[in-house]
């Protein structure tokens, strides 16, 4: 008899996550694979007015999209690494 599970489990990794970590009147911090972003809401408005919580719901899916549900808002890790090869126009 084997000792191995044939369960999927739930990926625990801090690689393989989203997490706001910080928010400010001037934007937030995003740590998304072991790495941080800032995202001023001047670059990135859908978040000045939105609340907390809100914010905070964010999920990483896939290898590089990350969505925010209630907001109906998504990025790539490609966006957060490279902002001015894709600019974001928001009305």
């Amino acid at each position: 008899m084997s000792n191995l599970s044939t369960k999927n489990g739930t990926i625990t990794s801090a690689e393989n996550k989203a997490e706001v970590t910080y928010i400010s009147r001037n934007g937030l911090v995003l740590w998304v694979k072991d790495k941080e972003y800032y995202l001023p809401y001047e670059k990135y408005p859908w978040f000045k007015k939105a609340t907390v919580d809100d914010i905070f719901n964010v999920r990483l899916l896939g290898r590089d999209h990350i969505r925010w549900e209630a907001l109906d808002v998504d990025l790539s890790l490609g966006i957060l690494q490279n902002p001015d090869q894709y600019p974001l126009i928001a009305k």
